[in-house]
């Protein structure tokens, strides 16, 4: 119980932090002292403060797409484990509601922005609904080489591979999926090379464009729900690239905010050293992951 409450407390307090770090590590790069690490928390405090300003054009849908989306990925989160520990919530075939939970948030984010009428926001929506066609295969893709490895469909049990570790056969499969997943991550969280989060470019907003009439507490859930979500798919890939563990609780503990942290930093150093791709090559690199977790995938089936 007590492995349940840590872990929940920190799915709900550290994602915040990683935003604060990835920019801290951009600024470094860049030559400056950049933000404070905890500028999101400022950030999301004083938006839950302001008022909410609501377009007469818009229905319900506007209102429930920020909410649905950041309880759907809430959800995803509890069915991911921590390090070592088990996940919250886990039951057999639970790989799959996890990938259409992710689904879910995607739908009502691009109905809400579609709710307001704006073929500028329709634009984004179209193409956020476009790049998931090929992120998604590659998500699917690496699940099921992390089910076959593993002789499970739960996603827990998944994560932590067989009982005396990943056997060597499956070294290169892990090696494509995690290459594939991270660019999913990139793709998930709209970071650069597939977008940039900090740009108001109508030609190159991807994400940014769907949230452009949202403000107050709507736009602090959008920006707390983007945080949970790459604290959400950086969890399922450290799994696979470090899937370290020393057997006392509270070094696990601190391992796992520790990898997190140097994701989070890896993050932003492929920002720093890398351009924003035009949009007509985004595309590209979606199915390079896909046929990376592909790849992956023939390599445990053969």
């Amino acid at each position: 119980m007590l492995e349940r409450l840590i872990y929940i407390a920190l799915l709900l307090i550290m994602p915040p932090l990683l935003l604060g770090i990835i920019n801290r590590t951009k600024a470094r790069f860049a030559g400056r002292t950049g933000q404070p690490l905890f500028q999101l928390y400022y950030d999301l405090a004083k938006l839950m403060r302001k008022g909410l300003v609501l377009s007469n054009t818009t229905t319900w849908v506007f209102i429930a797409g920020p909410v649905v989306t950041l309880v759907t990925v809430v959800l995803a989160g509890l069915l991911v484990p921590a390090g070592p520990f088990a996940s919250p919530i886990s039951f057999t075939g639970d790989l799959i509601l996890f990938a259409y939970l992710f689904g879910l948030a995607r739908f009502f984010t691009t109905a809400a922005a579609l709710d307001t009428g704006s073929a500028f926001e329709g634009m984004g929506s179209a193409r956020e609904v476009t790049f998931a066609c090929l992120s998604e295969p590659a998500m699917f893709f690496a699940l099921l080489v992390l089910a076959k490895v593993s002789g499970t469909l739960t996603l827990s049990e998944m994560l932590h591979g067989p009982a005396g570790g990943f056997p060597a056969s499956a070294v290169a499969p892990l090696v494509f999926i995690a290459i594939g997943l991270f660019v999913v991550l990139l793709a998930e969280t709209c970071r650069i090379p597939v977008d940039d989060p900090n740009t108001h470019l109508e030609l190159t907003m991807i994400h940014e464009v769907m949230v452009l009439d949202h403000s107050g507490p709507l736009l602090g859930v959008i920006l707390y729900a983007a945080s949970l979500k790459m604290f959400v798919l950086g969890a399922v890939l450290l799994h696979v690239i470090v899937p370290i563990q020393t057997g006392m609780a509270w070094a696990d503990w601190a391992l796992f905010v520790i990898e997190m942290g140097a994701l989070a930093v890896a993050i932003g150093v492929v920002e720093s050293v890398m351009a924003r791709l035009q949009m007509r090559h985004v595309p590209y690199l979606l199915v390079a992951a896909m046929l990376l977790c592909g790849f992956g995938f023939i390599l445990v089936v053969r």
